[in-house]
């Protein structure tokens, strides 16, 4: 199980990261909504698509993982931080936002088991 954790936790935000692509790129309304409510549409939904895309390859890759793993935090830091617009968006239960948590406390923890490989302060963990 030891052997198995790091790779799951580098995973698991990168397939939510994946999958929630799909409805960035495609313009789902819920996408659109958010974006459209913040008076980032469509250049705000198109650009964090791209950075939870980089997130997710880098973060799958072993020796860039700790930037996967910042840049996932950074993103979804301020898909949490849309709370002003409710925990749930457009009827979903708050299933956005808990996908949000989960890729949160992933890359938090990813971040944290690669704090050594981080160049330049890695040394000093």
């Amino acid at each position: 199980m030891k052997k198995y954790l790091p790779i799951m936790l580098r995973l698991i935000p990168a397939l939510i990261l994946a999958q929630t692509l799909y409805f960035k790129f495609s313009a789902a309304s819920e996408s659109v909504y958010i974006f459209e409510t913040l008076g980032l549409e469509p250049v705000g939904r198109i650009g964090s698509g791209i950075a939870e895309l980089i997130a997710a390859i880098l973060i799958v890759i072993p020796k860039t993982a700790w930037a996967g793993a910042t840049l996932a935090l950074c993103v979804i830091s301020g898909a949490i931080h849309l709370t002003q617009l409710g925990i749930e968006v457009q009827g979903d239960g708050g299933y956005l936002f808990f996908l949000a948590m989960v890729v949160f406390v992933t890359s938090a923890a990813v971040l944290w088991m690669e704090r050594k490989n981080i160049p330049v302060v890695g040394s000093t963990f």
